[in-house]
Parts: C-alpha cells; structure tokens; sequence
C-alpha cells in the first residue's frame, strides 16, 4: 500500500510503499477513502505522543469500506461503510463495561498506539465494539471529518459541557475543534462567543452560528469582553486549541458555577498550565476534559446530522493529496488553514 510516514520525529515524512495490513482475530482492514488531518497528528510527528514507536504511520479521522475481516468479527462484513472513533475500547475493561470506551485503559488509537490512516488500508482492532455504520447518504470526506474534532466537540459541548438552550458558549480557537463546537453550540440554541486571533476564521464562526466574535489581539482585556457580550460570563466555556493562555482565559470568563472544557491538547511544554483556582474554588467552576467519544453515542450525533441540524461538511476546507499531505502535516502548527483539511486521494 502506499503510506505516509516518518522514521524520526520532526523530520519530513515520505511516501512510500509499505506491507498491506492484515485483520487481527476482532479487527478489520479498511480501505480508506477520506482521512482529516489533524493538529492531534502534528503533535505525535513532534514527539509528543509516548505511545508512538518509529517508523510510524499517522491518521487518525478516517472513513472507508471493510476490505478484510478477522474471524471472530460479527456485526460487520467486507464491502461495509463505516468510520470509527479515534479512540477506540477494548470492551473489556472496568471504563468499556461502563460505556466510557472514550477512556479505556488499554485503548487502541490508530495513528497513535498503531499505525493510522495516512495510507491506502488502516487496520482496526476491536471492530464490534467500535466501528460505525455510516448512512448512505453521508460522503467519506464528511464522515471522516467526524472522528476527532467534530465528534470530540460533540462529547464536548453536548455531555460534558450540558449546554441548554439560551446558555453562553465561549470558544477559544476557530480551528476544526472550535468550529465544530460552535456549530453544536448553534444548532442547541445557544449563544456563541467565537474567539481568535485570524479574521478569517471569526468570518467562518460567524456563518456558522456565532452570535458574537472577538479577535483577541485587538482586545486588551479579553476576559472582560467576553463577560461583557455575554451579560456576566458564559455558562461553558471551551479552549479549542490548547495553549496555556487560552485554558487560562476560557476558565476566567466563566460566569459562577460556570463549565469549562479542555478538548484542545495541552502537551509538551504546555502540559502543565497555570489555572486560576482562587477563581475555580470562589465561584464553584467546574473544570472537565473531553477526549473523543464513544462509537454508542454516534447514534445522536448522526441523527443531528441527517436531520439537517448539523452540517460538518460546512467545515471541510482543503482537499488534498497523500503526497501533499506530507508538506501540510509538518505546517500544522502555523494555523494557515480554515476549517479541516481532508486527505481523498492516495494514488
């Protein structure tokens, strides 16, 4: 199969030919026909992911068709549309047998704790618990933009967050994560404050539902403004990108007994931000994390979907080549882009 990969960290990836992978036992191969790419992925090219071993294939938002199938595989078969969380359960451990799969203790991420998508065929492991059935109706470039930063955004704004109906949202960051969520946001009937530093972007997050935008390098007091558009501070908060300062500020312009959520990465030298805590004990903030989601809950997320509500192809920006993906991947941390850049041809 041809592949993208690289055999050190920080160094160009290539394009080669690599073996075709082959179904374990539980697991299929899929033959992928769309793949995101993702900031997620920049971060393990870095070196910043502990479970990635070199040579390494990254990708991890994918849609495809079943082209092989392991033995004890039974609620799929060859020929089958389907794409799968980027973070997948065992289905056996104590969080799998609880629903949490999204947290699993031994999970399985493709491009991450296996080789991913950036290739011809991928191979996922535990297939019953964790693949998708895709609707007819829904593209591969549609469904493949739902595996990390739409689905996370989902878990995020939807069952971490508990946003109502009339509520404030804040997002920091207008990359693929934070339009997603600003997307949910809308389509639950909130209020969307969309914050970044790009034009572009906040241009974007403004036809996507937001109801105010701030580019924060003109605003001085960012806090303050965002207390201000939202009459006291917004009831969720979400820092989309992953950055000290923004999990910072998305924490502060809470109002009281207001909702943080950290889906934005907060890896490396950011691992370990400061956060206001006065604050967080003073005002009872609650603080959560979202990492994925469970393929069980797909079902309210595609029901969104195909009702009209939601329309994540809205958020597809650049279509591009396994081969150009190459040069994209090691520019992912300059935000040059709108929207989630989309791999759809691998030949």
């Amino acid at each position: 199969m041809r592949a993208l990969f690289y055999e050190r960290f920080g160094e160009t990836p290539k394009v080669s030919t690599l073996p075709d992978p082959t179904p374990s036992p539980s697991g299929v191969v899929v033959a992928v026909k769309a793949t995101g790419l993702c900031r997620s992925d920049w971060h393990g090219w870095m070196g910043h992911d502990p479970d990635i071993r070199l040579p390494h294939v990254p990708g991890h938002e994918l849609a495809g068709t079943i082209s092989a199938i392991g033995r004890d595989v039974r609620r799929f078969r060859i020929g089958d549309r389907v794409t799968v969380p980027f973070v997948s359960g065992c289905g056996h451990c104590h969080e799998c047998r609880s629903g949490n799969q999204q947290v699993c203790e031994e999970q399985f991420q493709p491009g991450f704790t296996h080789w991913g998508s950036f290739a011809e065929y991928v191979a996922i492991d535990y297939a019953d618990q964790n693949l998708v059935h895709l609707p007819d109706s829904m593209t591969y470039e549609t469904a493949a933009s739902l595996g990390c930063r739409f689905a996370t955004s989902f878990r995020a704004v939807v069952d971490q967050g508990r946003l109502k109906g009339g509520e404030w949202l804040a997002v920091h960051g207008c990359g693929g994560v934070g339009l997603s969520a600003i997307m949910i946001g809308h389509a639950l009937g909130a209020n969307v404050v969309a914050i970044d530093i790009a034009e572009d972007k906040l241009a974007l997050a403004r036809q996507l539902g937001a109801t105010v935008a701030i580019n924060s390098r003109e605003m001085p007091d960012l806090v303050e403004a965002v207390r201000e558009a939202t009459g006291g501070g917004a009831h969720v908060s979400v820092d989309a990108l992953g950055h000290p300062q923004t999990c910072f500020h998305s924490i502060s312009n809470l109002r009281r007994r207001g909702r943080h959520v950290q889906v934005g990465l907060m890896l490396g030298e950011h691992a370990t931000p400061a956060i206001p805590m006065a604050r967080v004990i003073g005002h009872e903030l609650e603080i959560y994390g979202s990492h994925g989601m469970q393929a069980w809950r797909y079902d309210a997320m595609l029901e969104m979907i195909l009702s009209g509500k939601l329309a994540p192809e809205k958020l597809i920006g650049r279509r591009i080549s396994l081969d150009e993906a190459a040069l994209a991947l090691t520019e992912m941390d300059r935000f040059k882009d709108s929207g989630i850049s989309i791999i759809d041809r691998f030949v």
